[in-house]
């Protein structure tokens, strides 16, 4: 199999004021693209995870990316690095979607263990990196990612794309 993989944002924003005796605007453009072609290098991947999931109210899972996920194929996925994480949350969400660095055997995404960041109904968190490191995943010591749903009374569902190196 080979795996090809384009990551993309974008930001296009126009601010409008006025100011005596006519209107003043202000355009704000940011788009970055990244390309990764087959492979475990520099601007490469070759193993790609993706599912729509739901979390019951208060709900927690982690993530093993060290042979527990399976790809489209059924093939099972042992990452050995991270490329991309993509998590966008269902505009339908009462709750947010935490996506958290496990305390103890998290894959260092996020700074410290127990860090992470919350993807509010709708919204959404994307991290992408080229060089041939991304983030390492080391079986038994490094390798969950733990999302959770941020309260009670009410079920999250979310999409997750994980892009990564198997070497």
């Amino acid at each position: 199999m080979s795996l090809s993989s384009k990551i993309a944002v974008s930001v296009a924003a126009t601010l409008t004021g006025s100011i005596d005796l006519g209107s003043k605007t202000s355009t704000a453009s940011l788009a970055k693209t990244i390309r990764l072609t087959n492979g475990t290098g520099a601007n490469q991947a070759d193993l790609i995870w993706q599912d729509t999931r739901t979390l019951a109210a208060s709900g927690t899972e982690n993530l093993d990316l060290a042979g527990v996920l399976t790809d489209a194929f059924g093939a099972t996925l042992t990452f050995a690095r991270i490329k991309a994480v993509v998590v966008a949350a269902a505009a339908g969400n009462t709750n947010n979607v935490n996506v958290i660095r496990e305390g103890t055997n998290g894959v260092p995404l996020f700074l410290a263990a127990g860090d992470g960041v919350p993807v509010r109904p709708g919204g959404a968190f994307a991290w992408a990196a080229t060089d041939a490191t991304g983030v390492a995943v080391t079986a038994g010591t490094g390798d969950l990612l733990t999302v959770t749903n941020s309260g009670a009374g009410s079920s999250v569902t979310y999409d997750i794309v994980i892009i990564g190196a198997s070497a």
